[in-house]
């Protein structure tokens, strides 16, 4: 299986994260509460201090975060993914942004070699308890074919849309 990076750990976040864990993936977890961290800690997922350290470990990263500007600085900034990323890593985002914020990072990543998704996801914490999330993807093609299998831990219903920010459209 993956080695698998998730940062934002909050009600949607966590329970994807798990459901990631269970299904024999090896998880390095990020989160600015560190309970839910020990928690996922204690179940097996190994803590990292920074998106960052979490970028440098892992072959697919996902982020799940309120809001465009939490997932900019989180991708972005200082510590951000992009410090850590190396040439063949999977960002796939299942906040739900806007889509131009989407576009942005995912062509600031691809000139360092980083493939993205935007993933958003819809079903509530019930799903995301469950696994039966519904998935509207946006971003590289290739990269959505590679890691369909690990979308299909969390979700049921994944749609494919088309380039990057279309998922985002989709769920708007």
């Amino acid at each position: 299986m993956a080695k698998i990076g998730y940062i934002g750990l909050g009600l949607m976040g966590a329970p994807m994260a798990r459901n990631l864990m269970k299904a024999g993936n090896e998880l390095v977890v990020h989160n600015r509460s560190q309970e839910i961290v020990q928690a996922l800690v204690r179940e097996g997922a190994t803590a990292a201090h920074s998106p960052q350290d979490v970028a440098e470990q892992v072959e697919v990263i996902f982020t799940n975060l309120p809001d465009s500007p939490d997932v900019e600085k989180v991708a972005l900034g200082e510590n951000g993914i992009i410090e850590g990323a190396h040439d063949g890593l999977i960002f796939i985002d299942n906040s739900t942004i806007k889509p131009e914020t989407a576009r942005s990072i995912a062509e600031k990543f691809a000139e360092i070699g980083v493939r993205s998704l935007d993933a958003p996801v819809s079903g509530g914490d019930i799903g995301a308890k469950a696994g039966t999330l519904t998935i509207m993807v946006g971003g590289d093609k290739g990269a959505y074919e590679q890691v369909l299998p690990l979308l299909e831990v969390i979700g049921k219903t994944i749609t494919y849309i088309g380039d990057s920010g279309a998922g985002q459209i989709a769920k708007a």
